[in-house]
């Protein structure tokens, strides 16, 4: 068997398409442009192309995007101020502070100081509560974008035994809590599970997003079996990988995300359909 290779820069490509026709469309009824503010402290690399990249992405759909460069000492107060005014500015549709922060700031603390109606990384304890009842407002972007992977490659999920491995905030726990809504049968999983070989041949669709290179072997993949990769690693020569062994895990599955190429560009492409959604909502046409 030889996988379906689930592109997400073409995926991604069609989604940003759509949001820049809603984009036009907001402008039109508004008369402004949806307003995205991302937020980067320090001078991490990796934060540095992802900002980036966000910016450029939003602009380039009809968003008004700003990137906000804070030095490496700014203080948790400072960050705290700044998402105040950011809160309090009937411009700004999205907030989005990049992780991670300097070691002397608190993210939960920063989060949490983050409107909920504007939090469009999904991540504030009142948006990841209404995903766990049920009923979800902002919906955090990577989830997002690996649900329409899983729609692209025609993933039936209804009654389908699903595994995640990985439980953080910001992929693990939203991913479990949007295949349950799906009807899947869900299973979270991490690093220190007891026999994750075995949990893994029992899937029918495999998310991993535990941030260990190569982690599931391809002889871990279920025969037929839908492949979701989120981790970006490197590996010991330096090259990106996922935490999936893409060949040998291809030879198994029925389809599979490339790293990169997969998940990546429909989490940029999701945050900015997201910030068209917060400001649908602050606007009063969608509740």
């Amino acid at each position: 068997m030889t996988a379906r290779i689930l592109n997400g820069k073409a995926a991604a490509e069609a989604y940003r398409t759509k949001v820049a026709e809603g984009v036009a469309a907001f402008v039109r009824e508004h008369g402004r442009a949806p307003g995205l503010e991302v937020v980067m402290v320090g001078d991490d690399p990796a934060s540095d192309v992802y900002t980036r990249n966000k910016k450029k992405a939003a602009e380039a759909a009809g968003i008004r995007g700003v990137l906000h460069r804070l030095p490496a000492e700014t203080s948790e107060a400072e960050l705290l101020l700044r998402v105040a005014a950011l809160n309090a500015d009937p411009a700004v549709d999205g907030i989005l502070v990049q992780l991670p922060l300097p070691r002397h700031i608190d993210p939960d603390r920063v989060i949490d100081a983050i409107d909920c109606d504007k939090d469009v990384d999904g991540f504030t304890p009142k948006n990841a509560g209404l995903l766990a009842s049920g009923r979800p407002n902002l919906v955090a972007c990577t989830p997002k974008g690996c649900m329409h992977l899983l729609e692209l490659a025609g993933t039936d999920l209804l009654g389908a035994r699903a595994l995640v491995i990985g439980r953080s905030n910001i992929v693990g726990k939203p991913m479990a809590q949007l295949l349950l809504a799906r009807h899947a049968t869900v299973t979270i999983a991490h690093s220190r599970s007891r026999d994750l070989a075995d949990l893994c041949r029992e899937a029918d669709v495999l998310v991993a997003a535990v941030g260990r290179a190569r982690m599931v072997k391809g002889d871990w993949v279920k025969p037929g079996a839908v492949v979701i990769d989120v981790g970006m690693n490197r590996d010991a020569d330096g090259k990106l990988c996922g935490d999936v062994d893409t060949a040998a895990a291809a030879e198994r599955a029925a389809a599979i995300t490339p790293v990169p190429g997969g998940v990546g560009p429909m989490t940029i492409a999701c945050l900015l359909d997201i910030t068209l959604l917060a400001a649908r909502h602050r606007a009063g046409a969608v509740r």
